[in-house]
């Protein structure tokens, strides 16, 4: 026999399909009981059509965010809904069945504007929450942004290869996750906080252009734009290549798979290029956001010999900002609440420029006309501006000065709206001082030095350069890369100056090192991070809403319990005896 109800979804049907005998599916997402006639809102993953039904079908179990199924006739509403694509027509309902009834009270709402629920909650309920549009259609989004960039990547010659889960310890900026061994008693694996090791290997393989979404383990601490735990990026590697040839992939790759997925300018290659000495300088991060027009000055050697006290033997940073006349004191004591306690500023000085270029207000007082004047030239400081100071050692100042560019940004609305920005931060510091005074690795430790062996022989560590880059976008760092070190005479030399001896590069990255024997090809490579470029696409501040299946922010999953106690025979089965103190 032959079924005369045609399947649709619920965000399909429209006033062509009057007069259809149709069948839907999916979960009710309001019931409307008006006595003797009922309505429901059916929802699927596609949209929602009204669904009426009448007496004589018997609904007594359906409860909201139940499944059901639907047969009936699609007829033209007296009363149309314009704010849904189904709004012209509803289902007069013959038959319904409940496919799974919801038996509990829900925790929350599902699709209901305006309700602030705690992110725990939501979090415990995953499976619940994943239903409501918003985050639905974000992990969608995901999707289509993954296999987009599966789709560049294949088109641009690359091969895709897994690398393993199961690896070993590498200091690359975070720790590990370990595993213990059941095989190997008093042995661990790592899990992998990024393929480096092995996407290098690849290229002395001969695999020329390679790439994975490959998932990374780094045990940090949980941010707004970081996923504790577990992230994913786009890892890949190119032979025979310098830098300019992975920022020439970089720069076809991004915008291509940015301008698929938004309805915002896309800034397209090439990207400028700002080294991070400059970065620091200019913006006071090394993730500067570009939308924001405000730009730092050192005013140091203006205010040398100065006797205020507070900028006295400091380095003075400042930012100048138009059309402030309107500001209220309120404001500038909001800032300088902001920089105390957010920022560790020891305070945040301030003057108002009026319309006859007249100092007002702050530490106005404390700045004498020549002073003045070369403040004026060095800023380009026009009429009903104002400038704000921060003096305090070299490094915190920058830092400081940064957080005070932001927030003003943000404060001000001065961020230029519906665009994304993006720039190269290059020549990174190949070294650090490290908090215990020694010499430490700054970013990739795999990364080629500038100047090769030579600048590590005769230069100060502090004072090389690394053929380091990270790519930015609207104040976030979304990339990482370097030119690999492939010379084992230089390996051994950068390891050494960050304190480790040719035994721990045999012992710890001995796959690497014997490789490096092997002819191995020149090669470099970078990794963008889906989930922040997710976070990004999907117009979202927190990177927990890109994400399934989200750990919170105390870098636990509350949806399946983890982290979890086990039971002893596990531990035993390691070789693996706990040694906790008893609170």
């Amino acid at each position: 026999m032959t079924n005369k109800y045609r399947t649709y979804n619920c965000g399909e049907l429209t006033i062509s399909n009057v007069d259809e005998e149709v069948r839907l599916a999916g979960f009710v997402q309001t019931i409307r009981n008006l006595g003797k006639m009922m309505f429901i809102d059916l929802r699927d993953e596609h949209g929602i059509t009204q669904i009426v039904i009448s007496e004589g079908i018997d609904v007594k179990e359906l409860t909201k965010e139940s499944t059901i199924t639907v047969s009936g006739t699609v007829v033209e509403r007296a009363s149309k809904n314009p704010k849904i694509p189904t709004g012209d027509i509803e289902i007069i309902a013959k038959d319904i069945t409940i496919l799974g009834k919801c038996r509990n009270a829900l925790p929350f709402e599902i699709n209901v504007e305006g309700q602030n629920v705690r992110e725990d909650l939501r979090l415990e309920y995953r499976f619940l929450d994943l239903r409501n549009d918003n985050i639905h259609k974000n992990i969608l989004l995901r999707s289509k942004i993954m296999k987009d960039f599966r789709t560049i990547m294949d088109e641009l010659g690359f091969t895709e290869i897994q690398t393993p889960i199961l690896a070993n310890s590498s200091p690359e900026g975070a720790r590990d996750f370990l595993v213990p061994s059941r095989l190997h008693p008093g042995e661990f694996y790592a899990l992998p906080q990024a393929p480096q090791q092995f996407k290098q290997l690849l290229m002395v393989s001969g695999f020329e252009k390679y790439y994975q979404i490959a998932p990374c383990f780094r045990d940090e601490d949980p941010r707004a734009d970081r996923s504790p735990g577990e992230f994913y990026q786009l890892d890949f590697e190119m032979s025979f290549v310098t830098q300019e040839d992975v920022f020439a992939v970089v720069e076809q790759v991004i915008p291509t798979v940015f301008k698929k997925n938004t309805d915002w300018k896309v800034e397209e290659g090439p990207f400028l290029r700002i080294p991070y000495k400059e970065a620091m300088e200019k913006y006071g991060s090394d993730k500067p956001d570009l939308r924001n027009p405000l730009v730092i000055e050192d005013l140091t050697e203006i205010f040398k010999g100065t006797e205020f006290n507070a900028f006295k033997d400091k380095t003075v940073k400042a930012i100048a900002v138009n059309n402030m006349e309107e500001k209220p004191r309120k404001f500038f004591d909001q800032m300088s609440e902001y920089a105390v306690s957010e920022l560790e500023a020891k305070g945040l000085a301030w003057v108002k420029v009026d319309s006859e270029m007249t100092l007002n207000g702050g530490i106005s007082k404390f700045i004498d006309d020549d002073r003045k004047a070369k403040i004026f030239d060095k800023m380009n400081i026009t009429p009903n501006s104002a400038i704000f100071f921060i003096a305090d050692e070299f490094e915190k100042a920058q830092k400081i000065a940064g957080g005070v560019r932001v927030k003003l940004g943000t404060e001000l609305d001065l961020l230029e709206k519906d665009i994304y920005k993006f720039c190269l931060i290059v020549d990174f510091p190949m070294y650090e001082m490290s908090d215990e005074g020694t010499i430490d690795f700054n970013h990739n430790p795999f990364s080629m030095p500038q100047g090769g062996m030579e600048a590590l022989m005769n230069k100060d560590p502090l004072d090389i350069y690394a053929y380091q880059y990270d790519l930015v976008c609207n104040g976030y760092e979304i990339m990482s890369g370097a030119v690999r070190n492939h010379d084992q005479d230089i390996m051994i030399k950068a390891f050494e100056i960050a304190g480790y001896t040719v035994d721990d590069v045999k012992n710890r990255f001995g796959a690497l090192f014997n490789a490096f024997s092997y002819g191995t090809p020149p090669h470099a490579g970078a990794a963008p991070g889906i989930d922040r470029i997710i976070m990004l696409l999907a117009k979202e501040d927190n990177i927990r809403e890109v994400i399934a299946f989200p750990k919170n922010k105390k870098a636990r999953d509350l949806l399946m319990n983890a982290p979890s106690k086990v039971f002893d025979k596990q531990l035993e089965e390691v070789h693996i005896k706990l040694n906790l103190d008893e609170e």
